[in-house]
């Protein structure tokens, strides 16, 4: 195959990008000239091809999707603090500047796009792929919701679209669920929602790019989408624990309802948003919409149709995890 990565300097698609050389493929990678690139450092010039440009740059996408047979958009705003423009930009306008150029990518046999289980809006209840994509007013998800419809849109117009939806994908380099929950651990200011109960829907890295190339790989997987989580009902209070334990920290002292978290959280989100405050509130709604709804939403399709079978368990990933975290600065 000849391989596009979006979103190649971030966690998921710099894991991917690494695991496609091993491989054997030859991977293009679409960066913007500020992007930290060293972890692909060993390949760039030979099995990757660095296109500096961006997704909303549509001579740098033309130049990118060029000689693509599959691409892999994982680019996206994930976090869960910023500007609604920002979200937009990335995960709107950037999606549907990348699917009208693959409309000229004239090779292209597979258009994956990693959407996120956030699309179902945080059902008490998770659901499976025929669930409903629900706006729960918050941006990260209704710009996801954004993003998917456009690339189903693109597949009525005949574009060979398949869509994953992970839940919560961790492991070395990870941000969000990695390097921001250890160093809110080591502050001792990581808090837990009723108590943790809720289950995380884990999907250690690996196991995610595995799945994504067999959902490129699979012909029936043509117009599908899959959730993808490791099927292990690991709790949030499991994975911080462990997390904590491996780094010798203590554990969180914070619990807090999940009423009450949100109301907080409303609080604090307000005068971020009216006034022109730097940084971020010390809690979002999304972080606890994350942390005290369940994430572990089924992942059967993906095992029966992508031969999907998660290989490393919550031991071994947190393991791998705390070595990366102890080896930085």
């Amino acid at each position: 195959m000849s391989v596009l990565v979006t979103g190649a300097s971030g966690f998921l698609g710099g894991r991917l990008a690494q695991v496609l050389v091993q491989q054997g493929e030859q991977v293009t990678v679409l960066a913007r000239p500020t992007s930290d690139l060293r972890h692909l450092s060993a390949f760039i010039g030979g099995p990757i091809r660095v296109v500096t440009g961006a997704l909303t740059e549509r001579a740098s996408l033309l130049e990118a999707v060029r000689d693509a047979t599959v691409v892999f958009h994982c680019a996206a705003a994930s976090t869960d603090w910023a500007r609604m423009s920002v979200y937009k930009e990335c995960n709107a306008s950037g999606t549907q500047m990348l699917l009208d150029a693959v409309r000229h990518a004239p090779r292209l046999r597979r258009f994956v796009h990693v959407s996120t289980t956030d699309v179902y809006g945080y059902p008490s209840v998770p659901c499976a792929e025929t669930g409903a994509l629900k706006d729960a007013g918050l941006p990260y998800n209704q710009t996801k919701i954004l993003a998917e419809k456009a690339a189903w849109e693109a597949r009525r117009n005949g574009l060979p679209v398949t869509v994953v939806r992970p839940a919560t994908i961790y492991g070395p380099r990870g941000k969000a669920f990695v390097s921001d929950v250890a160093a809110l651990l080591r502050k001792r200011q990581m808090i837990s929602i009723d108590g943790g109960r809720s289950t995380a829907g884990l999907l250690y890295v690996d196991d995610a790019v595995d799945a994504m190339i067999a959902a490129a790989r699979t012909p029936a997987a043509e117009g599908q989408a899959y959730n993808l989580s490791d099927g292990s009902g690991t709790t949030w209070k499991e994975y911080v624990s462990a997390l904590a334990c491996g780094l010798g920290c203590r554990l969180p002292w914070i619990d807090l309802p999940f009423g009450t978290a949100i109301g907080i959280a409303r609080a604090m989100e307000t005068p971020f948003r009216c006034l022109p405050m730097p940084g971020r509130p010390p809690l979002t709604r999304h972080a606890v919409f994350l942390l005290g709804r369940p994430q572990e939403f089924p992942a059967h399709k993906a095992r029966t149709e992508l031969d999907f079978i998660p290989k490393v368990a919550l031991d071994e990933g947190i393991a791998r995890c705390v070595d990366w975290l102890k080896s930085r600065p």
